[in-house]
């Protein structure tokens, strides 16, 4: 779900931020600490505009190329403004950035010890979003990951100073999975962008053309297809759960969050039979609840 772009028009820090009330998961619920609060709603407002740069969802008037330094008439040039976007995160950490959502994060980056690492994977995803659409193989797709999903994880670990090699393991497990889901949940608008993440082996092995996936309803083949990466993901998500095992406190309940809501997106696609062309499947909140419970309690 996004957020409104007349805020955007007007005040492009404030839209931005806005837009994490929308998200799947919650971006910094109130029970966490206010400094942990803030420097993830920081990080969650770089994650943001660059995808809204990415996908060319910016609001309309321009705002945003001229606080990177790119003009009207080059604003549309996506890789352009991912290019000017790498060079003010520069200056996050050697300067002052131009953009106010990097000069929020400089303050977060600062505090955290942060580096440059899992920004410039997130640009790079985005980056790569320009260049390639479509993944013949389920490797290709889980490298992207590691650049589009799994340097979010890792940021949160590295603002509630809980960083060690095997929390890193298993959350990069449990962001590749959520971001799996949220293709799956997304096959019909990531076409319409001229995106597959869904890979194209799977698709030859399920009998699946792109033709199929542009139509209103899914056939048994696409929902085969859509079952089998779900199983994947629930696997991964399954892989990665021991992480909120392994810390305490609130950022117990914040990790059991992130694993609870892909498991209930899970069933939500599994109760939608598999069709995920009408749109979204999306798990309501008794659902995630129950999940959430189970993932505190170990079980499932």
């Amino acid at each position: 779900m996004r957020g409104t772009g007349t805020a955007r028009a007007g005040d492009p820090e404030r839209g931005t931020l806005d837009k994490a009330a929308g998200e799947n998961f919650p971006v910094a619920p109130f029970f966490l600490p206010k400094d942990w609060r803030t420097d993830l709603v920081a990080v969650y407002g770089f994650a943001r505009l660059v995808d809204d740069i990415g996908d060319g969802d910016l609001a309309p008037g321009g705002a945003d190329a001229r606080l990177l330094g790119v003009s009207p008439e080059e604003a549309a040039d996506r890789l352009l403004l991912l290019d000017a976007f790498e060079a003010d995160l520069d200056r996050v950490f050697h300067g002052t950035p131009g953009h106010p959502l990097l000069r929020r994060l400089q303050a977060t980056v600062r505090r955290r010890s942060l580096t440059p690492e899992p920004f410039l994977g997130l640009i790079a995803a985005n980056r790569q979003d320009q260049l390639v659409t479509r993944y013949e193989t389920y490797d290709d797709l889980l490298a992207y990951c590691e650049l589009s999903a799994n340097p979010v994880g890792r940021l949160v670990l590295a603002v509630t100073g809980t960083s060690t090699p095997e929390r890193i393991r298993l959350s990069d497990a449990i962001c590749t999975a959520l971001q799996i889901v949220e293709h799956l949940q997304d096959v019909a608008e990531d076409l319409g962008r001229d995106r597959i993440y869904l890979p194209a082996e799977d698709m030859k092995r399920f009998h699946v053309q792109e033709a199929d996936l542009a139509a209103k309803t899914a056939g048994a083949s696409v929902r085969a297809l859509v079952a089998y990466e779900a199983q994947r993901a629930r696997e991964l998500l399954n892989e990665g759960a021991p992480l909120v095992g392994s810390v305490h406190g609130r950022l117990k309940l914040l990790l059991a969050g992130f694993v609870a809501g892909g498991r209930a997106a899970l069933r939500a696609i599994a109760a939608a039979e598999h069709d995920v062309l009408p749109g979204p499947p999306k798990p309501g909140k008794l659902q995630l609840l129950r999940e959430v419970g189970v993932t505190l309690r170990g079980e499932g």
